[in-house]
């Protein structure tokens, strides 16, 4: 391919068009959850990822784990952690079977905060979508996001 490929301006073309969708439905979120509930989008997504675990086999997450599953790194995830962790919204404790594993609980406070912001999250998702899908370049992406396209 060079760089006047067609089939590469079309890749290049769809990137930016997911990127664009991604930073306007970010933004979207970030704006209502810190004006209603002062949550930023990731410490939203990480009380909701840790909300999720779990007492069974496998059902607590380790650090790396959590960081994959909000896509920061692990010292930017740590940093998150101490965060709401200095707000109660989060404690950390040691693996009863290994000491060197920490573990990440969300208090009832946090899970409160999470409920209270579930609907506001969940709204501006939708508005976000809602606007997104009036531009045609990212009406076929909104359609993916909702399901109407292939499966993830």
């Amino acid at each position: 391919m060079t760089a006047t490929d067609p089939a590469l301006t079309a890749l290049s073309q769809r990137w930016c068009a997911l990127s664009l969708l991604h930073g306007r439905i970010e933004s979207h979120l970030e704006r209502a959850l810190e004006s209603r509930h002062g949550l930023s989008v990731r410490e939203y997504s990480l009380l909701d990822v840790l909300s999720r675990q779990h007492n069974g086999p496998g059902g607590h997450l380790q650090m790396k784990q959590v960081a994959d599953a909000v896509v920061l790194s692990q010292s930017a995830t740590t940093r998150l952690v101490t965060r709401l962790e200095d707000r109660g919204l989060l404690t950390r404790y040691l693996c009863a079977t290994d000491r060197r594993g920490i573990y990440t609980d969300v208090t009832e406070a946090g899970l409160k905060l999470l409920e209270e912001a579930r609907p506001t999250n969940d709204g501006a998702l939708r508005e976000a979508l809602d606007e997104a899908a009036k531009n045609p370049e990212l009406a076929p992406l909104v359609r993916v996001v909702e399901g109407a396209g292939a499966p993830v």
